[in-house]
């Protein structure tokens, strides 16, 4: 689990203002409607929705892109305020709830790689690696308040029969027209995806 502050960074002698840089923490942090108890958002008009509360990546997809970069990366190394293990984040469905310490999370959306974490990746080509990876991770919104810390386990207490997934959800944002039919044929999807079909399948 991690929580960070926001900090001043100079990237392309620009300063920026980003929270990007989260640190593990080792006590046990409160939860709160719009995310962990000393996690501040700098950019609040992208990142500042109680449906991004919390951001979710996990271990097993760090170290896959260890292996594909070179180098280490500590947990909470793009941006996450919660790192998890043993879960499928990216196959976790759209309203997905989680159980973690004793506050409860809902699966919401994957995570839309910006300017600001390919910047901080310092990486050539950062947003199309982490793109086709589709390794996104997932945000989610806060059901009930409570705590978390290092060493919760991740409880799925809840999975819609059918939905859509992290990972099918970022797929067809990004143009991948098999992942956009699945959606489609999941009653009671979002309209918005009716309105991506037309544009894609004319």
């Amino acid at each position: 689990m991690n929580v960070g502050t926001a900090c001043d960074a100079e990237w392309a002698g620009s300063l920026k203002r980003t929270a990007i840089d989260k640190r593990a923490v080792g006590h046990r942090v409160a939860v709160r409607a719009n995310g962990l108890d000393g996690d501040e958002r700098a950019d609040r008009k992208h990142h500042g929705s109680p449906d991004s509360a919390v951001y979710s990546y996990a271990r097993e997809d760090y170290d896959w892109w260890e292996r594909e970069l070179g180098r280490e990366l500590r947990d909470g190394r793009f941006g996450e305020n919660l790192t998890t293990s043993g879960i499928d984040v990216n196959g976790a469905l759209v309203g997905e709830r989680w159980r973690v310490g004793s506050a409860l999370l809902e699966v919401t959306k994957p995570r839309t790689p910006c300017v600001v974490f390919r910047n901080w990746m310092d990486e050539p080509g950062w947003v199309k690696r982490f793109t086709h990876a589709e390794r996104p991770g997932a945000y989610l919104r806060v059901v009930e308040l409570g705590e978390l810390g290092a060493g919760d386990e991740v409880e799925v207490v809840s999975r819609p029969e059918v939905g859509v997934s992290v990972a099918d959800w970022f797929r067809a944002r990004n143009g991948d027209r098999d992942a956009l039919r699945r959606i489609l044929d999941v009653p009671g999807h979002d309209a918005k995806w009716d309105a991506m079909a037309e544009r894609v399948f004319g």
